[in-house]
């Protein structure tokens, strides 16, 4: 009777595969220490490449339009899903405040993150920055007109990066008025980025957009200050209800707090904005 030799089964002793970036040894398509994948001949087809960029537009921007939906009509709805890990299914909140950031610099019509020399001479501490401004004026050899428009270039650059600092300050108060609720630090800073988002799109750019359809001549500082109020109540006494569990006249006293919270919160930004833009020139 002949002798049978049998095989070894290869499904059962699959190939050992080094990982190229950690070295672990495993099995399979992807390494099960760092998520690193096996490439493919298939997985650098020109073919693969237009459909990876199709998938990663199209994944994109349904998070993005999804995620900025529930931001204006669901305020808190977003920071109680991120505190609470149901994160897959929406753009990450700092991510939709980065991307509405940019957009609003490239168009900063609307006096809010971004602060001219003129918006900071106007502000409660103008008649303290004007002395400021001359001394350095006058140290740079430069009329008011030239410095204005140097700085103007300079404080712009800065703000693209400082925003996170009015954010940070802005989040200070809600450890005071909410800190019953079980609430991190961390959830607070969230819940104000996403505040942060809301301002940007509807008081920043849509407002933006009015103005730059010849509609400005409307949006006087009295008009302005009643829209940023009136939106961001809407924002506060929803996202507290949702987001805080919030009843009640509890909700409308602590809306109102902050409100003025938020205005104090901007004018620190704005000061540490113009004395370190003052500070590199």
């Amino acid at each position: 009777m002949p002798l049978i030799l049998s095989m070894p089964d290869q499904a059962s002793h699959p190939h050992t595969i080094i990982c190229k970036s950690c070295g672990n040894s495993f099995h399979g398509n992807y390494c099960n220490e760092c998520g690193e994948k096996v490439l493919k001949p298939s997985d650098r087809s020109f073919k693969t490449f237009l459909s990876n960029i199709l998938i990663a537009i199209t994944f994109a921007d349904s998070k993005l339009i999804k995620t900025l939906w529930l931001v204006l009509s669901k305020p808190g709805f977003i920071s109680k899903e991120f505190a609470e890990g149901r994160r897959v299914n929406y753009l990450k909140p700092i991510s939709l405040f980065f991307v509405l950031n940019l957009v609003y610099f490239f168009f900063p019509l609307i006096q809010l993150f971004n602060a001219t020399l003129h918006t900071q001479l106007l502000s409660p501490f103008g008649q303290f920055y004007k002395v400021i401004v001359a001394h350095k004026a006058v140290e740079l050899g430069l009329t008011v007109d030239s410095f204005k428009l140097i700085y103007d270039q300079k404080t712009t650059g800065f703000a693209k990066l400082m925003v996170m600092v009015f954010v940070l300050v802005a989040s200070l108060p809600l450890n005071l008025f909410y800190w019953k609720r079980n609430r991190l630090f961390t959830d607070h800073v969230g819940y104000m980025v996403e505040l942060a988002c809301f301002n940007l799109f509807v008081n920043a750019l849509l407002l933006s957009v009015l103005a730059f359809l010849g509609l400005g001549h409307y949006l006087s500082e009295n008009v302005l200050s009643a829209i940023f109020i009136t939106t961001n109540l809407y924002f506060l006494i929803g996202s507290g209800y949702s987001f805080y569990g919030e009843r009640n006249w509890m909700l409308v006293v602590k809306s109102a707090l902050m409100i003025f919270s938020l205005g104090l919160a901007l004018e620190i930004y704005r000061a540490i904005l113009f004395f370190v833009t003052i500070w590199s020139l």
